[in-house]
């Protein structure tokens, strides 16, 4: 059985703004994050249904930092993409997690319940807000969409398990 952590927490209050980092949020299940612009109803894709996905993403800070050795161009040559966890477009960085494993399961994030909707792959508009090769780098391990089932604040260092 694994135990991770949380790394770091980011909101931001509108569609494309920079991520902000914060050291605790309130999670509300049918809503998400407050003050993200999800919660809010300012995200990108608000407009679209959601049928839960959008309450939070969570993504594992060792995807991330695997950009910096694992990207290729065409030609063969190493991209080095260096991107802050808050770049990811993410909510929650996490340490130890297996997030793939989390579809269709329920987990715990400090007090808060969840359950993994699907995985959130990366698009076109992330790669846009940073830099080439963030799709490719980010396939298969652009983290995790979740539904919030239990209502508590999530904060740096908080425990993730499985339930």
């Amino acid at each position: 059985m694994w135990q991770g952590s949380v790394v770091s927490l980011h909101i931001a209050p509108k569609a494309s703004a920079p991520m902000e980092s914060v050291e605790s949020v309130r999670a509300v299940p049918g809503r998400g994050l407050a003050g993200d612009r999800y919660f809010l109803g300012t995200g990108v894709y608000s407009p679209k249904p959601s049928h839960g996905g959008r309450e939070v993403t969570l993504i594992e800070a060792e995807a991330v930092a695997a950009l910096l050795d694992g990207v290729q161009n065409a030609e063969g040559h190493r991209l080095g993409i260096k991107l802050a966890p808050a770049e990811t477009r993410r909510n929650i960085a996490t340490s130890g997690v297996p997030l793939n494993h989390l579809v269709d399961r329920e987990f715990w994030v400090g007090p808060v319940r969840m359950v993994g909707t699907r995985l959130c792959e990366p698009c076109k508009h992330l790669e846009g807000l940073t830099q080439t090769g963030v799709m490719a780098g980010l396939i298969h391990r652009g983290g995790l969409r979740a539904r919030i089932l239990a209502e508590g604040v999530i904060r740096l260092g908080d425990v993730v398990r499985p339930k």
